[in-house]
């Protein structure tokens, strides 16, 4: 951590000490930059700029991120600022590099604030870096005009100002509320103590229910199979097109297929599942839904 300090400023003293541009130079080295390509126009303008970058950085340091990962990040916002500029669109390189810095740090910042993605959209990105603001200024807002707020008051006023559904406050609540712990962390100081994830409830089919779901099943294949041995080719044909396929066709299909009018088919179709159903009476009722 010690380290880290000394680079941090070493890295401002070196970033102080660089030149600062007037707009003539700025352009011509944008100019050389993007049509010769010339290296050291760009080292010189980067440099130039790299107070900006670290000056930026310093204002994230309240997420907890090491502040050479902010320069870091920084410095390669800055360089794709370098890389995209146009200096024919008449603006300050700065005016146009403060963008790229900013979203680089914040798309770092976001990665790395937990194991589970905060967020992914440009509202979410929102609301996780003008949240506390917002709440703390409605909140001081209320208190001097003697109003007390309920949290979900709060929260439906904070969706409301940053233009985010509600439910992305309440998840975005939720997650800067609290740190990533370990579902293999013990769920008491002792050692030997059960482990969190020994807590979840198994959710997945158990042995019992397994033989119980592929008996019914095979049951019901049976009597499936049955009924359908009680209905002629045609028939056949026609029930397993319209109701065993995985994507089931039109009648008006099977009718140019057949030969036959797309209400024939659907009368073939009634008669061979009332054969069916008055098969499948004789061995159970748990199957008529399947006719419904």
């Amino acid at each position: 951590m010690a380290l880290d300090g000394y680079a941090d400023q070493h890295l401002s003293r070196t970033a102080m000490k660089a030149e600062l541009l007037d707009a003539d130079t700025e352009l011509r080295l944008a100019y050389a930059w993007r049509d010769h390509r010339d290296e050291r126009a760009l080292h010189r303008l980067i440099t130039a700029y790299m107070r900006l970058a670290i000056s930026m950085a310093g204002k994230f340091r309240r997420y907890g991120a090491p502040m050479n990962d902010l320069i870091q990040e920084a410095s390669l916002g800055l360089m794709k600022a370098a890389d995209k500029f146009d200096p024919d669109r008449g603006v300050r390189f700065s005016t146009y590099a403060v963008w790229w810095i900013k979203a680089s740090i914040q798309d770092y910042v976001m990665r790395n604030w937990s194991m589970v993605r905060t967020g992914s959209t440009s509202s979410q990105k929102s609301l996780f870096f003008n949240m506390r603001r917002v709440q703390a200024r409605i909140e001081r807002e209320a208190q001097a005009e003697g109003i007390t707020l309920a949290p979900h008051q709060v929260r439906a006023m904070i969706a409301k100002e940053v233009g985010v559904p509600l439910a992305d406050v309440e998840m975005m609540e939720g997650r800067l509320s609290g740190s990533d712990y370990s579902l293999n962390a013990t769920q008491s100081a002792e050692e030997e103590g059960r482990e969190w994830i020994e807590a979840l409830e198994d959710d997945t089919t158990q042995a019992a229910e397994r033989v119980e779901i592929n008996h019914d099943t095979d049951t019901l294949r049976q009597w499936l199979l049955t009924a359908l041995s009680a209905l002629n080719d045609r028939e056949r044909f026609i029930v397993r097109e319209r109701k065993l396929r995985d994507e089931p066709r039109t009648l008006e299909s099977l009718g140019d297929e057949l030969g036959l009018s797309k209400e024939r088919v659907r009368q073939l179709e009634a008669a061979a599942f009332g054969k069916m159903r008055r098969c499948l009476e004789t061995q159970s009722r748990e199957v008529l839904h399947f006719f419904n």
